[in-house]
């Protein structure tokens, strides 16, 4: 840079370094002075494009990575990231033909072949997926060895596509020449079952779920393929007989088979049910199986079922069971605690009559199973604060137990008790991580904590905090969908190519998850609640004058206090020359630089757009689109959400009042009234 300092590739290698030092706008004014310096520069344009990718900004990327080819077209490197980069943006057709460059470039290659296939089928072009699979077979000298998981994983993935073109016949052909030689038997297995009975061959797929059943026979899927392979239905009542015979032939095999017990009692009914039930629950009450409730809750929308249950364990609870064991008299009396804490048949005075009897009948001291039902009876009357005093003592009983824990956790933060459950939390947490226990909870993606900690602080009005949380969780979602782009190279190497698809598919509904749907609607809300009252987030907005007075003083105290800290700090980090790694700061640990925003619709919208798109047919997002579009006066968009919402509960209130506010706010507009008087 000295002898010739505008050396246009020397200025972009500068720029990538400071990039990685993290001054990222230097290092983009430095790229485009390079670009300036060496247009016709493919190692510039190589460089532009991996700085807009460390960015995130992906189009921008792409542009200048093609430019780059044009420049260049024999560069595998530039040729690699361009194809990684169009897998990360669901780019097929452009990564088609992508690939196909890199195949022609280095056909020895198996990895490359493989991409050239997954680019094909998540095309949709199931054909060419499978040709240029069984082209690089054709390449091979030498058949592959026994051991080269690879080679077995891609004959299946082949597989798989030549049944999702529709073609089960050739596919169910494909497994028999693999059927012995393939590692991953239960893989084929299972697509062979899958394959013959969609081909209508029942007496063949009723071997294959029986040989499935011979090898996990508490896998229901494989029950219900059997069921269909024999050409049973459970809504026939007159084929019930058939159907507990077949089941009744697996339970015998084995005493400690749970499934084919438990599956009769889904269709059931009447006198049948009743004897079946009462054979069941005699023998998990026997057994003390704690879990016996949560197993048969599912019944409970059936409310004939709902009832028989009920009556059959109220009759175990008034017999002499001596004869049953000692676990009997606890077993059914904690069933009977859960029973009536479910929300279906809810007497919490019985609930919590039957636990204080179950506690007083356990014996072991470091049992907190029944206590941490008592607390949730105790949350379920309304008393939070009492239900986490009886979560704590629960979880004393046993401080070296991590669930007790963090139901603890969650049961102070139900109570607002922030800084409590963050103190229990703490207990489990890495002692050395930078943010104490919190930082460690976000380094670990603890997302149902941070929901819950966003949620109480929103309670309390402490919106900064809330939406800190919200936030981190919204982040979350977007490092989850970054990190796939390392696995777009990884797993073609590694040749974990089903794994690799279902990632990607599963990817492309990622937030789906209700986690971030329950996080983004508290986020819109308070975003909403901002733009009608932008001091609503304040703690002082209840306040008196003279008691704001105070507020405001001890506040101020508070931040030259933060300030003085964080100059003691910076000068303690100054002086310790030794630290290699500078730990990251939290500039904004109360939230409130994320309270100022000037225009909080936006950042709604952020939040917004992914749940539109991916859960739709969640009548909250619907209504939540509409309610920020309103204030937007985008009145299209939310008569859009208004309608989509109709179409999922016509009769929810909160639509209907949605309605007459829209069709008031719309009285002097332009838009036409007939589609709103519709609703």
């Amino acid at each position: 840079m000295k002898k010739v300092p505008n050396h246009g590739d020397t200025q972009a290698m500068k720029a990538l370094i400071l990039n990685s030092q993290g001054k990222t706008e230097e290092a983009f004014d430095l790229a485009k002075l390079a670009l300036k310096n060496a247009m016709k520069s493919n190692v510039c344009w190589h460089v532009y494009g991996l700085l807009y990718r460390s960015v995130k900004n992906y189009d921008e990327a792409i542009k200048a990575y093609k430019f780059a080819l044009r420049l260049d077209p024999e560069s595998r490197q530039i040729q690699r990231d361009l194809a990684l980069l169009q897998a990360q943006t669901r780019d097929w057709k452009g990564l088609v033909d992508s690939r196909k460059t890199m195949v022609t470039a280095a056909p020895s290659v198996r990895a490359n072949w493989t991409a050239f296939a997954i680019a094909h089928h998540m095309a949709a072009d199931y054909q060419a997926a499978e040709k240029v699979l069984t082209t690089y077979e054709g390449t091979l000298k030498n058949p592959p060895p026994a051991t080269d998981l690879e080679h077995h994983e891609a004959v299946l993935y082949k597989n798989t596509i030549i049944a999702e073109s529709g073609d089960y016949e050739r596919a169910l052909e494909g497994l028999k020449a693999i059927y012995r030689s393939n590692p991953d038997r239960t893989a084929v297995m299972e697509l062979r079952a899958e394959y013959l009975l969609k081909l209508g061959r029942k007496e063949e797929a009723e071997k294959a779920y029986r040989a499935l059943l011979e090898r996990n026979a508490e896998r229901r899927a494989y029950y219900d393929g059997l069921e269909q392979a024999l050409g049973l239905d459970r809504n026939d009542s007159a084929q019930h007989t058939q159907l507990q015979d077949l089941y009744k032939s697996f339970a015998e095999k084995s005493e400690r088979i749970d499934a084919p017990r438990r599956v009769p009692l889904d269709f059931l009914q009447g006198d049948a049910f009743k004897e079946a039930a009462d054979v069941y629950l005699t023998r998990v009450f026997r057994k003390g199986v704690p879990s016996t409730f949560a197993n048969v809750k599912a019944l409970y929308n059936d409310e004939s079922k709902k009832q028989t249950i009920e009556q059959l364990v109220l009759g175990y609870a008034s017999q002499n069971n001596e004869e049953n064991g000692k676990n009997w008299d606890l077993a059914v009396n904690y069933f009977l605690a859960q029973h009536y804490d479910y929300h279906l048949c809810r007497n919490l005075e019985k609930a919590s009559e039957y636990i204080e009897k179950t506690i007083s009948l356990n014996t072991n001291p470091q049992d907190y199973t029944f206590h941490l039902t008592k607390a949730r009876i105790t949350k379920h009357s309304g008393d939070l604060e009492k239900a986490s005093k009886q979560m704590n003592e629960a979880r004393e009983m046993d401080r070296a137990d991590r669930y007790i824990n963090t139901k603890c956790a969650k049961y102070q933060l139900r109570n607002n008790q922030n800084d409590d459950a963050i103190n229990t939390m703490g207990l489990f947490t890495r002692k050395e991580a930078n943010g104490g226990p919190l930082g460690d909870l976000l380094d670990m993606q603890c997302m149902w904590y941070l929901f819950e900690d966003g949620e109480a602080y929103k309670r309390q009005n402490k919106l900064g905090l809330a939406l800190k949380r919200f936030k981190s969780i919204h982040d979350i979602f977007d490092v989850w969908f970054e990190d796939q782009f390392d696995f777009h190279s990884f797993s073609l190497r590694k040749g974990m190519i089903r794994a690799y698809v279902d990632m990607i598919r599963w990817e492309d509904h990622l937030r789906q998850h209700p986690f971030y749907s329950r996080a983004a609607y508290s986020a819109i809300d308070i975003y909403v609640k901002l733009f009608d009252d932008p001091n609503c987030g304040s703690a002082n907005g209840d306040l008196s004058d003279a008691d704001k007075k105070k507020a405001e003083k001890k506040a101020r105290k508070d931040k030259e206090k933060a300030e003085a800290d964080k100059k003691a700090a910076a000068a303690a980090k100054a002086t310790a020359a030794s630290e290699e790694v500078v730990k990251k700061e939290d500039t904004d640990p109360q939230g409130e630089e994320l309270l100022k925003t000037k225009d909080p619709l936006s950042e709604a919208m952020k939040y917004l757009s992914p749940l539109l798109a991916e859960s739709p047919l969640n009548i909250r997002s619907q209504q939540a689109g509409f309610e920020v579009f309103i204030r937007r006066e985008k009145y299209l968009p939310a008569l859009k959400c208004l309608v989509a919402a109709s179409k999922i509960d016509n009769a929810n209130p909160l639509l209907k009042e949605q309605t007459a506010r829209l069709r008031k706010t719309c009285k002097s507009s332009p838009l036409s009234q007939p589609r709103i008087n519709a609703l």
